[in-house]
């Protein structure tokens, strides 16, 4: 009821009551229209829920079958393919001259080594001949000496002659005889002072103690692989005073090779092979003669570092080798894939 302090009290009750009744029926109507969820229509979506993930489960599962279908299927034309060649080189030699980027990555550094066991496992007989730059640079650094070169080649003290010796048949040699021990071979690490392997001359006195090879005795890697063994070399030669030479790998690797009558001979480096374009991997030249060998010289195809690699690859197919390869160390299994495959991954040289 109105009152003299609030004469408006009751208006304000009722229009207070009014637009509470309001809204509880504005919310009664709204509750009636929503659906009422139910416990069944709860287990009902979580049914259809679990039914769509293993229908999604599924369509992943047929999926990863079939892909692991097709790489079984890779796998099988793979050996399929390789069979010939398996059977043509069970056997044969194959001399491999490791170095450049091959090295410097653990994880290529591992799987070249299991491509080498493999060929061994399968008949081949790899002769492993490495360098070791980057090792020897990284010494000469920690112990103050600097490295000098002078076209290409290391300015070879006596002081740089002794680190050189040290990595080189010492923690480079015998880090590789590990892999391979690890991944399941036997191998020998051995250098060319071992019974007499390597004999040589010094090239240049500019150059100080590196080496041209003069002369080869195989004696001792024969020795190794006919006993089953994987020989691993450390290009250092010595001449006929006995003193230590540093002599290049690749051509070391050649002289080898030849000695040996080998197969192959196959030099892992740092570009896909012989190109007409040096910075078009596109441009890989697959297969050269002896005689495409020399005019692509003299047209100036091949030119640069790539001279002396190729060269040494002639020398090699002059002397015996049946044929040689040029492949980038750098690519996955490119040592299988170039031994193994109708197509090869690099150059080959030949007769």
């Amino acid at each position: 009821r109105p009152s003299s302090r609030h004469p408006n009290r009751a208006r304000v009750i009722y229009t207070t009551r009014t637009i509470f009744m309001a809204s509880l029926c504005a919310t009664i109507a709204s509750t009636r229209a929503s659906p009422v969820v139910t416990r069944r229509d709860t287990r009902a979506r979580r049914v259809v829920g679990a039914v769509n993930r293993v229908r999604a489960n599924t369509v992943l599962v047929r999926a990863a079958n079939a892909a692991q279908e097709a790489d079984n299927q890779m796998r099988v034309k793979v050996l399929s393919e390789a069979l010939p060649y398996l059977q043509r080189f069970a056997g044969q030699t194959v001399v491999v001259k490791y170095g450049g980027a091959a090295m410097k990555s653990e994880e290529l550094k591992a799987a070249v080594i299991r491509d080498v066991v493999l060929l061994s496992t399968v008949g081949i007989r790899p002769v492993l001949v490495h360098g070791g730059g980057p090792e020897i640079n990284a010494m000469l650094e920690k112990v103050g000496i600097e490295a000098k070169f002078l076209n290409g080649l290391r300015v070879t003290d006596a002081a740089t002659m002794e680190i050189v010796e040290q990595v080189l048949t010492g923690k480079v040699n015998k880090s590789i005889v590990s892999l391979i021990s690890c991944a399941g071979g036997k191998a020998v690490g051995i250098c060319g002072k071992d019974g007499n392997l390597l004999r040589g001359e010094i090239k240049s006195e500019e150059l100080g103690f590196v080496g041209r090879v003069t002369k080869v005795d195989a004696t001792v890697i024969k020795n190794l692989v006919s006993g089953g063994y994987i020989p691993v070399v450390a290009t250092v030669a010595m001449d006929k005073n006995g003193q230590a030479l540093n002599v290049n790998a690749d051509t070391a690797a050649g002289a080898i090779a030849a000695t040996l009558g080998a197969e192959k001979l196959i030099l892992m480096t740092d570009v896909p092979g012989v190109c007409t374009d040096k910075d078009d991997p596109s441009t890989l030249i697959r297969e050269l003669t002896m005689a495409e060998t020399e005019a692509s010289i003299a047209a100036g195809t091949i030119a640069g570092g790539m001279i002396p690699k190729v060269q040494c690859c002639t020398t090699a197919v002059n002397n015996g080798v049946k044929s040689a390869h040029i492949i980038d160390g750098r690519a996955k299994h490119s040592l299988l894939l170039e031994i193994l495959t109708d197509q090869g991954v690099g150059t080959v040289i030949t007769n």
